[in-house]
């Protein structure tokens, strides 16, 4: 137990070490004097990219990922599925997949897959896998990959879809956005 403790205190000695030798924070400028007006130096160091800044919903490459209630493509998906039971659903690995699903026929059915490969409501953002199942009385299986139009057509109904719902949210959120004016700027 001692040498634990030991061993604990000899890496916490290293690391304070490690970041004294870094140099501390960075020095004040006190040969420019201040601008006295909090709001005219406010706004000094919002022209000027100072100060902090949330970047909420803007990219920053492939690490752009939206909650699934949000994301239009992972929306209208599910919506236009909705009428097919789930067998599952990974928001994470952009993966939904049906149950198997019968309308009349017990011995016909089918499954979809669909498959996220971007968040960008694009053609190529999403890939849709249909298989059918056929049964016969002995109750042998056999399952086939379908390569149809309604491939197609579903994926044309969830693109039309997520670009309605992504010209919703834009509406939304460029009528909620405040607007930066400066007074006395464009006076």
């Amino acid at each position: 137990m001692n040498f634990i403790k030991t061993i604990a205190k000899f890496l916490i000695i290293i690391s304070i070490l490690n970041l004294s030798s870094c140099g501390g924070l960075p020095k004040a400028d006190w040969s420019k004097p201040a601008e006295p007006d909090g709001k005219k130096r406010a706004r000094q160091n919002v022209k000027d990219g100072k100060g902090v800044l949330f970047d909420i919903g803007k990219k920053r490459g492939d690490t752009n990922f939206m909650f699934a209630s949000s994301n239009p493509l992972w929306r209208a998906s599910l919506d236009t599925i909705d009428f097919m039971s789930l067998a599952s659903v990974d928001y994470a690995g952009g993966l939904i997949i049906t149950d198997w699903y019968s309308e009349d026929n017990l011995n016909e059915s089918v499954k979809v897959t669909i498959t996220f490969l971007s968040n960008e409501i694009r053609a190529d953002g999403l890939k849709i896998d249909i298989r059918k199942k056929n049964c016969n009385q002995n109750n042998q299986c056999i399952v086939k990959k379908i390569n149809s139009e309604l491939n197609d057509q579903i994926k044309t109904k969830i693109l039309k879809k997520a670009a309605l719902y992504q010209k919703d949210y834009d509406k939304k959120i460029k009528k909620n956005r405040p607007k930066k004016v400066f007074s006395g700027e464009n006076e």
